[in-house]
């Protein structure tokens, strides 16, 4: 009876988790705008955005309903006569449909098929949405378009943080040009920044340089409201990584003991689809996805590459895994846009993109993220996540998963992601100040050279393992996530239910769920493993040489061969397959560096 009564408790408590109910109990009270149900941070900004006539700053965490509030304000600007026209600036081209739709809904008309050379729009409508490249382009349209007498303009920079990206420097300047003389200005952005280059413009700064928001709504404040933003853990995935650098002997580290200087070579090895990590983390996160999709048939993942090469790879393991096409959108496609809407729309598993649904997408279907890109600053970090955050309503009691690598680049901010923007953007300083203090620089100090990274050679990597899920800061290790799964569907619960949060609500009930066992370990390479593997880049390596130098494959291995004093390939030991590399670096160096001449090109030995 005691069990019986506990797993009650469980299943009742487990179904609020979902919704937030850990970090509130109870609703918020919402004010009402119009004929909207507001939220109450979007109540509160309006109220304050209509009552000033200077500029407005609005950061709020993905999912929070900034374009709806942006909206609704220039709804009410243009119902009292305030504004003629509205100018929307998006960062990217896909976003321009996506607000212009948005808008459509509200009765505000957005032509998102505007460009410079057309100079003027039909009289028809309300406005236009263009990207921030279009008027650094020719700021001189905008300024014509947006600064006329007869209707006044109310001016929308979404995501305006990236007016000071170090890669986009001409971007504030143009914004300045075109539109210093509107009449109003909205800023809009979903991520906590400061700049170090100069000021964007229209935005106000403190005395350390970090801009000084209107309106602050960030992660945290959302998941106490519970019905803004999902909650969402973190399973990290440990493993082997294994690579070598020109002239340089083999490495093998774990994810997990990557350090600053070995971080990002660990990561090159790890992610390459022709290796066995992260097909095996591929095959997790659809596990995963498969028990959510249980209970909510059309919830969706997203894979995030770092190239365009890997995510067509990725899609492709996707497709031998799910037996369904992964829908893939990267920036250089064309047809981006237009698949990035159908798969928000469509109940298909999985997304690979690039550089296409890190910010400003709007797919509230997504529920299971893979961090599989080379990106690590925190900033990024928590605009992934905010891509799967996003409640759709009331009966939305999903905990979103992003799974992660196990490196602490990642692993510190999955830890703080309920923290407040404030914290975020003081730990992003300090960083900034030890990278200044020891003299970081791309270009050297004094008289001492650049130094540029080395290409990285990938040699492999292990199967993933998963020694933990991150919730709300805490680690909880895999035999106890297991364990809980089991009490779960002893107790009826969803399958979709995340176990941390039993964990976390079997001891809030007073028990405990016990398992002494260690994390798993990643396995060890065996010897045989290990050589196979050195063989391999050997005979890869021996291949180019033969292409540059016109050489029989048989030759080259000769010459390896009597170097070492071995009969064949086979009788090599680790150090002087090790070593074969490294002579055969030397020899490809120097047959590039002749040109490749037709002939024997054997460098001294």
């Amino acid at each position: 009876m005691l069990l019986a009564a506990l797993l009650l408790i469980i299943a009742v408590l487990a179904a609020l988790a979902c919704r937030g109910a850990l970090q509130q109990q109870g609703r918020r009270h919402h004010g009402r705008f119009g004929h909207m149900r507001l939220r109450q941070w979007q109540d509160d900004g309006l109220r304050r955005f209509l009552g000033t006539n200077r500029d407005f700053l609005v950061v709020a965490t993905p999912g929070a309903g900034k374009t709806a509030f942006a909206l609704l304000a220039a709804q009410a600007m243009m119902d009292r006569g305030e504004i003629g026209w509205i100018t929307v600036v998006v960062p990217t081209g896909h976003l321009k449909g996506q607000w212009a739709k948005a808008a459509a809904r509200q009765g505000i008309k957005l032509n998102p098929a505007f460009v410079n050379a057309k100079k003027a729009t039909a009289p028809d409508y309300d406005g236009v949405v263009t990207t921030y490249q279009s008027v650094a382009a020719d700021p001189r349209v905008w300024d014509r378009m947006a600064n006329q007498p007869s209707r006044p303009c109310l001016v929308i920079l979404d995501e305006v943080h990236h007016a000071g990206d170090s890669e986009h420097l001409a971007w504030g300047p143009a914004l300045f040009l075109a539109f210093s003389g509107v009449h109003r200005r909205l800023m809009l952005s979903g991520t906590p920044f400061r700049t170090d280059a100069k000021p964007i413009p229209f935005l106000r700064y403190d005395e350390e340089r970090r801009v000084i928001p209107d309106i602050n709504y960030d992660y945290g404040m959302a998941l106490q409201d519970q019905e803004v933003v999902r909650p969402v853990v973190f399973p990290a995935l440990d493993g082997e990584a294994r690579w070598r650098l020109a002239s340089e002997h083999a490495v093998a580290k774990r994810l997990s003991e990557t350090d600053p200087g070995t971080v990002s070579h660990a990561l090159s090895a790890a992610l390459d689809p022709g290796k066995d990590w992260i097909p095996s983390v591929l095959r997790r996160a659809n596990d995963e996805l498969s028990l959510i999709r249980q209970d909510t048939p059309d919830i969706g993942g997203l894979v995030l590459a770092t190239n365009q090469q890997h995510a067509r790879a990725y899609a492709a393991i996707l497709q031998e895994i799910t037996g369904e096409s992964a829908t893939v959108a990267t920036s250089d496609a064309p047809s981006a846009s237009k698949r990035i809407f159908e798969f928000a729309s469509d109940s298909t598993r999985w997304i690979v993109a690039v550089q296409m649904v890190a910010e400003g997408v709007d797919i509230p279907r997504l529920g299971v993220i893979v961090y599989a890109t080379r990106t690590r600053t925190e900033l990024f970090f928590r605009q992934v996540v905010g891509r799967c955050i996003r409640r759709r309503g009331d009966g939305d009691e999903l905990c979103a998963r992003v799974f992660i690598p196990t490196i602490q680049p990642l692993l510190d901010p999955a830890a703080r992601i309920e923290l407040t923007v404030q914290h975020v953007l003081r730990d992003e300083e300090e960083r900034v100040r030890s990278r200044h203090a020891v003299g970081e620089s791309a270009v050297g100090s004094g008289n001492r050279p650049a130094v540029f990274p080395r290409r990285v050679e990938v040699i492999g990597s292990s199967q993933s393992v998963h020694p933990y899920t991150i919730n709300s800061g805490e680690a909880f290790g895999e035999r106890i996530l297991l364990n809980a799964r089991r009490l779960g569907q002893e107790a009826g619960l969803p399958a979709s239910t995340e176990p941390s949060a039993i964990v976390r609500l079997m001891r809030l009930a007073g028990n405990q769920i016990g398992d002494g066992r260690p994390w798993p370990v990643v396995k060890e390479q065996t010897l045989v493993e290990r050589k196979k593997e050195l063989r391999t880049v050997v005979n890869r390596k021996v291949g180019h040489l033969a292409v540059l130098t016109r050489q029989p494959h048989r030759n080259i291995h000769r010459r390896l061969h009597d170097a070492f004093g071995e009969d064949n390939i086979e009788q090599a030991t680790v150090d002087t397959l090790n070593k074969r590399l490294v002579l055969l670096d030397g020899w490809i160096d120097e047959a590039k560096s002749t040109g490749g001449e037709q002939g024997e090109i054997w460098p001294s030995m």
